[in-house]
């Protein structure tokens, strides 16, 4: 290595996305001594260089006796909302906070963590990942930094599988992309654990049971019962004003999901990943679902094309209804009529 008065001066810094490649930020620096200190100073400007802006506060609303939330306006990822689209659901316990989807940038999970500070001063001492998409985990990062790399992440194995895989890169890149760069500087954390069906986590005065009934919004989709507030966050699995995007999942799969959770999770309050929570969030996007898919199958057994079916989605009051103040609805509505045709010829045969 050059010594340090043969260092380019910083008028030759490498350019923000070579330094991205490079992977190199002041951390990458630490502890190689007080010689080095100026290329430890010149690393934490590229630092501040190459991480996205920081994302306003959005002050938490408590959702029961245990479960707060930091909700999210939006339902897409944008440059002006920095990647701030889906919920931010935490559960302050006996033991200490426990996070369902922390969000998707280190940026929304610093100022998740600055807003549970509002709250309580507990530490976090688990997360819950619900599922793959990245703006729902990548704002594990900020939650590692805080409280060390030995903070249990937990997520269904096929999750934990895809964010260790393509998933994770591939969301971490959209999400710069759709951002404009705004979520940049944040590291790909995976999970830690591996949750299945049926477990349960006590943490002192709160109680978590795990949902997985299959195939839904993705395969490896956790919801995650607070048994003591009857409350269950579901993720992506149903939303509220917005259409799931349903291109990793199944029609059929996720009514058969509502079914069993309707029948095992008995909760008064369903929080989604997007939307508000209420007890009505299973019950809108079922309809909505049944909407589209039940005239899609009737398309199907009549010999109509995928035209007609969407004709006759749209006509249909159950979707219809929901066109207005749905999030998405115009520009997506077409893509889930030709997924749930799909399907239906698939069931058919």
């Amino acid at each position: 290595m050059r010594s340090a008065d043969r260092l380019p001066p910083a008028s030759a810094a490498l350019s923000r996305r070579r330094m991205l490649k490079l992977g190199l930020g002041a951390a990458a620096l630490a502890g190689l001594g007080s010689q080095w200190a100026p290329i430890s100073a010149f690393a934490r400007e590229v630092d501040d260089f190459i991480r996205g802006p920081a994302v306003p506060d959005i002050a938490p609303t408590r959702l029961s006796e245990h479960v707060w939330m930091i909700w999210s306006k939006d339902g897409f990822p944008t440059p002006e909302n920095r990647g701030m689209m889906s919920n931010i659901t935490f559960v302050v316990t006996r033991a200490g906070v426990v996070m369902l989807d922390p969000g998707g940038s280190v940026q929304i999970g610093e100022m998740a963590l600055r807003m549970i500070r509002t709250v309580t001063d507990k530490p976090v001492v688990a997360i819950f990942n619900s599922h793959y998409h990245g703006d729902h985990w990548l704002a594990n990062h900020a939650f590692v930094d805080a409280f060390g790399t030995d903070l249990p992440i937990h997520a269904h194995p096929v999750t934990k599988k895809e964010i260790e895989g393509v998933q994770g890169s591939l969301w971490h890149s959209l999400m710069e992309r759709w951002t404009n760069q705004a979520t940049a500087g944040t590291r790909i954390v995976a999970p830690n654990r591996e949750t299945r069906h049926g477990d349960v986590f006590s943490f002192g005065d709160v109680t978590l049971r795990i949902h997985h009934y299959g195939l839904a919004h993705t395969p490896g989709d956790l919801c995650v019962e607070v048994v003591e507030d009857r409350l269950t966050h579901v993720g992506d699995v149903a939303m509220d004003r917005r259409i799931a995007n349903m291109d990793d999942g199944s029609f059929v799969g996720t009514f058969r999901f509502y079914d069993a959770l309707e029948q095992n999770a008995r909760s008064r309050i369903w929080v989604p990943g997007h939307g508000h929570a209420s007890a009505e969030v299973l019950r809108w996007n079922r309809e909505l679902f049944e909407g589209i898919y039940e005239n899609c199958v009737r398309a199907v057994e009549d010999g109509a094309d995928m035209a007609e079916a969407r004709a006759r989605v749209l006509a249909d009051p159950r979707v219809a209804s929901r066109a207005a103040d749905t999030a998405g609805f115009d520009a997506n509505i077409g893509k889930y009529v030709s997924l749930a045709y799909l399907e239906a010829e698939r069931e058919a045969f």
